[in-house]
């Protein structure tokens, strides 16, 4: 009993020895485990005191991107691309093609007078409003009442649009552009070249053409001397045609005559029938308020446009 006893509590001090030395390997793991969840939690408790997650991993190895990093910032560069209007709607080939279609002629691969009474229809304009004719030098259309497939698909892939709505909301865009000086120019230009009927050789404009297009091209912004200058046409029976070069400085001879035609210079090389107006508007302001008109409606021009 005494060595019993004994080898009792020789092994209960030889225990606690062992415990306080750790020479056990199970009291090693228990530290080793201990030791772990620690660090744990010293791990936990930094990166919380920092607000910063650890990145995420995929099973390749590559590092997840921070999302709430990364997601705030793109959707404010989206939010600031759109309101610039840096960043425009898709739009489809494929649906330009199907507009096409819908007002495409039964014979001819093209847009005809009768498709376009239609497509203007759809876009809410009549077809002698200025929008039109802007409409038609974005699609650089060839001839009056008339769009070719590859002058409707090239103008709205151009436009960016390939529905109805879509072209409409580029209306007041067109309309700001040939604002400027140069733009409006190449609208000028090319207005004289859409009203010819270029497949049957035109060369002039017929002078009835030339007075409704001039009268169109000069909606917005119309120069003082336009009313006198196609009242003088309409009055001028042999003037039966308007040619290029007439045309084209019409646009420069309205800008430097001024109003009451002060400016004007017979040494300038302007074409004989701006001389022949400027005899007639003068005639006309020196007679009396209440007959100008109906005399100078008399005032018959004899030499014809074509000469210039």
């Amino acid at each position: 009993m005494g060595q019993c006893a004994s080898t009792c509590r020789d092994s209960s001090d030889s225990d606690q020895l062992g415990n306080e030395n750790d020479s056990s390997p199970h009291r090693r793991k228990k530290q080793s485990r201990r030791g772990t969840s620690q660090s744990s939690v010293m791990k936990g408790s930094f990166f919380q005191s920092h607000h910063k997650e650890l990145p995420e991993v995929h099973n390749n190895g590559t590092r997840k991107e921070d999302s709430s990093f990364l997601d705030k910032p793109k959707l404010s560069l989206l939010s600031e691309s759109l309101h610039c209007g840096t960043i425009v709607p898709e739009y489809s080939k494929a649906k330009i093609e199907e507009l096409f279609a819908r007002y495409k002629d039964e014979q001819e691969d093209a847009i005809l007078a009768e498709g376009m009474e239609s497509f203007c229809n759809d876009l809410c304009v009549d077809p002698t409003e200025f929008v039109v004719l802007v409409l038609a030098w974005k699609f650089q259309a060839a001839t009056m009442c008339k769009f070719t497939r590859k002058e409707f698909v090239n103008g709205c892939m151009e436009l960016q649009a390939d529905n109805i709505k879509a072209i409409q909301s580029q209306f007041p865009e067109l309309v700001n552009e040939v604002r400027k000086e140069e733009k409006f120019k190449e609208l000028y230009r090319f207005t004289f070249q859409f009203g010819l009927d270029s497949e049957g050789g035109q060369r002039s404009l017929p002078t009835e053409i030339a007075v409704a297009l001039w009268r169109l091209i000069f909606t917005h912004n119309p120069p003082a001397i336009l009313e006198s200058w196609l009242r003088f046409l309409n009055s001028s029976p042999a003037i039966k045609g308007i040619s290029r070069d007439t045309w084209n400085m019409f646009l420069n001879f309205s800008q430097v005559v001024g109003s009451d035609l002060t400016s004007y210079s017979e040494d300038e090389a302007w074409p004989s029938l701006f001389d022949a107006f400027v005899e007639w508007e003068m005639d006309c302001r020196k007679k009396a308020p209440n007959s100008a008109e109906k005399d100078c409606e008399q005032n018959v021009v004899t030499e014809t446009d074509s000469q210039d």
